[in-house]
């Protein structure tokens, strides 16, 4: 198989960095880098917080500005934590809450959905004016890292601070960040994150039509979207005329960082300013787990233990009551032990012997024990991860947003099963899990996709130490940048060209069908007046 100049030019670029760090090479001198992390959901800042920590460890001068205490963290890192508001936390989490309560029709949940995401998006609005937000501008950055989520306003730091920008994305690359770097957009065979799909196969003519329809939609969203950040940041760059536009800054990304590997599927068309950065928040070597916790799940040697927790989003008393009811009665009369996060610790479901309760639990730690047989999970993508990572199978229970997608991923690549909380019955729920427990199949499954997503030529960590120097050192790497960022949709699908060549042909059959009108009144003029010579020259005769 030949490979081009850009093939050999990645090529080259990895073998270098792998020998960077294979002998331990130091970045020649500490960079002074800024993370900002605006969104308020925890499992976002496990993420990005892990980027960070690497590069600490790597010996650069680190500052985080986020919305949240950081669970992960380094003692080289200076952090600026700015709490959103009691009253706008408040009404998150009624937003969040609501969307767990009970089943709705897809319009409902759509439109609880985008009210929850807007709220989410003027907290991280009320960050970024905080005067305590403002400080950072005083201080000199060679590179930002943002977190991006629903934040495009955000850009408004690397314009006033004058330095390159990546921006860490928590999921596989899509519609709401390809844009940035150029990533092409193929909805014939790309699938969507809302696009259920088992990775490698063909998708059908339904499934190509409900890609087409979802990925537009989705591209329309964040297109209407994008007319409140530009607003946004037009706000927050109203004392500096200078500074560059908002569709400049948009055009303006260096790298993102993304929190997914080839493995996971689907295979897809990529630019080297897209990279994968996949389970970067799980450790090489598993946190010693906290007393109570270690001492649980080591006495469920016999028969295992189960890990239960719907993310850091959702607390788990926002479910109705009657489900939280029957969860409890099914999970109690396993012979497993359960490990259950469960927010409110004075007010719990019951006080069964073989279950656990944590309001916070280290879950990477815990589904790398090898006591822990299965994790009830609402199928977020962090969870998601870690357990695949860990070869752990898994009960999924969606929610919302790209839960169900995720859940679908599960079922359809044989690592578990599905149930729908929103309606859960007992018996279903008790099957799926002694199916998951007792089927080897999920388990060997999730085994063999394991040993693909540990198999790289760098580590996640690795690959984010070289990529953040490469940058810096490169001041921004704008060689890197893919010529479609600056195209138009008009211009990126060759809508233009086609016109033009649609138009050519039109002129052209018009030109044939005016020329072939003219040669046959030609010939028939022709005809006539031989006819008429004829005629004549008989009638002399």
């Amino acid at each position: 198989m030949k490979c081009s100049s850009d093939d050999r030019g990645i090529i080259a670029i990895t073998i270098a960095a792998i020998i960077a760090i294979s002998t331990g090479v130091q970045p020649a001198s500490s960079a002074n880098i800024l993370g900002v992390f605006l969104s308020p959901s925890p499992s976002h800042l496990i993420v990005h917080m892990s980027i960070m920590k690497t590069l600490a460890e790597r010996g650069h001068n680190i500052t985080v500005v986020s919305s949240l205490k950081p669970k992960v963290n380094h003692p080289k890192i200076h952090n600026i934590i700015i709490e959103p508001s009691e009253a706008r936390q408040k009404e998150m989490n009624e937003e969040l809450s609501d969307l767990g309560v009970k089943k709705q029709n897809p319009i409902v949940m759509m439109m609880k959905f985008l009210r929850a995401d807007n709220v989410m998006v003027t907290l991280q609005l009320d960050v970024v004016k905080n005067e305590k937000f403002q400080q950072i501008y005083n201080n000199k950055y060679d590179l930002v890292i943002m977190g991006y989520f629903m934040n495009n306003f955000q850009f408004i730091v690397p314009a006033k601070l004058n330095c390159p920008m990546i921006l860490s994305w928590t999921g596989q690359p899509m519609e709401m960040v390809n844009d940035f770097v150029g990533v092409p957009h193929e909805v014939s065979y790309v699938p969507s994150v809302f696009t259920p799909h088992k990775n490698g196969e063909i998708m059908s003519f339904g499934s190509r039509l409900l890609n087409f329809v979802s990925s537009g939609l989705l591209r329309l969203a964040t297109n209407i979207m994008d007319i409140s950040f530009a607003a946004y940041y037009k706000e927050l760059a109203a004392d500096d005329a200078a500074l560059r536009t908002y569709s400049e800054m948009t055009e303006n990304v260096s790298l993102i960082f993304c929190n997914s590997h080839f493995s996971e599927g689907p295979i897809r068309p990529m630019v080297p300013g897209m990279v994968e950065i996949g389970g970067i928040q799980i450790k090489e070597k598993a946190t010693p787990l906290p007393k109570i916790i270690d001492h649980f799940l080591n006495a469920s040697k016999k028969n295992g233990a189960i890990l239960f927790s719907l993310g850091s989003n959702m607390k788990s008393s926002s479910i109705q009551p009657e489900t939280v009811k029957l969860i409890y009665k099914v999970l109690s009369s396993l012979e497993q032990n359960v490990v259950w996060k469960w927010e409110n610790l004075e007010n719990t479901p019951g006080n069964a012997s073989n279950i656990l309760y944590q309001k916070w639990l280290p879950q990477d730690d815990i589904l790398a024990h090898p006591n822990l047989r299965l994790f009830i999970t609402h199928a977020g993508k962090g969870g998601m991860v870690e357990a695949t990572y860990h070869s752990v199978p898994m009960v999924a229970m969606p929610i919302f947003a790209e839960q169900p997608a995720n859940a679908a991923k599960i079922v359809s690549s044989g690592y578990g099963v599905q149930v729908d909380i929103l309606n859960l019955k007992e018996n279903e729920f008790r099957d799926a899990i002694l199916e998951v427990l007792h089927n080897p199949i999920y388990r060997n499954n999730v085994h063999r996709f394991s040993e693909l997503y540990r198999n790289r030529p760098l580590t996640a960590k690795e690959t984010v130490n070289f990529w953040v120097e490469y940058v810096i050192r490169h001041h921004g790497a704008a060689h890197m940048q893919s010529p479609l960022i600056h195209l138009n949709f008009v211009q990126s699908n060759s809508l233009d060209v086609l016109l033009a060549i649609w138009i050519t042909l039109y002129l052209m059959w018009k030109l044939l069908k005016f020329s072939c009108k003219l040669l046959f009144k030609l010939v028939r003029s022709a005809k006539g007046k031989q006819k008429a010579g004829d005629s004549k020259k008989s009638k002399k005769e």
